[in-house]
């Protein structure tokens, strides 16, 4: 079974409606109490990591969540959340991975949001990416990335820039495209991550 952090910044519609799609048994994690309940965790997020930092404080979830051992994958802002500091709103955010979320802004030439279809490149032998192609393309959309890295960097991507499409750290997981947007790519790695 897999808990949603149901802490009012993500976009959880389409992705129950994707876990519906493959046959993956989820409930929301609503207080603390909730996560005993689950092997497997999800933290979506969509819009302002600085906000969705201090939504996930006011939850009181976020000592539980630091504290887990069970397998935790980030989406999106929810992979964002994972790392040291964001620039957008200047937050600290969780530091269980040491990157930085930073601004595509002043990095790049090309527009910003990054938004759409893109080819990933997984790195190293990540379980999240079995049978996942080199090159396979996931969906986009957003305005800051995690830097590359060569240890914690489990898939890259390049928009001006090589950046973080997926990053790893014991059992905390995140990626940056939206994995319920992504087609049969998308479904297989909601799978993968379902099976670790």
């Amino acid at each position: 079974m897999i808990g949603i952090v149901n802490y009012g910044a993500g976009n959880i519609f389409s992705l129950t409606a994707a876990l519906d799609r493959v046959g993956l048994l989820y409930g929301m994690i609503n207080e603390e109490q909730d996560f005993h309940r689950y092997d497997h965790i999800i933290i979506p997020g969509v819009g302002h990591a600085g906000a969705a930092m201090q939504k996930l404080k006011e939850s009181g979830l976020v000592d539980h969540i630091v504290a887990l051992k069970k397998p935790v994958l980030g989406i999106c802002v929810g992979m964002q959340l994972l790392t040291a500091y964001s620039e957008e709103g200047n937050a600290n955010l969780l530091d269980l991975i040491p990157l930085n979320t930073l601004h595509f802004d002043q990095r790049i030439e090309g527009k910003v949001p990054h938004m759409g279809w893109n080819s990933i490149s997984p790195s190293g032998d990540s379980p999240l990416f079995h049978n996942i192609p080199d090159g396979s393309y996931v969906y986009f959309v957003h305005s800051y990335f995690i830097e590359s890295d060569p240890v914690f960097s489990a898939a890259q991507c390049h928009y001006g820039i090589d950046f973080s499409a997926a990053i790893q750290r014991d059992n905390f997981f995140g990626v940056q495209f939206h994995p319920e947007k992504s087609g049969k790519v998308g479904e297989q790695l909601l799978l993968n991550f379902a099976k670790l």
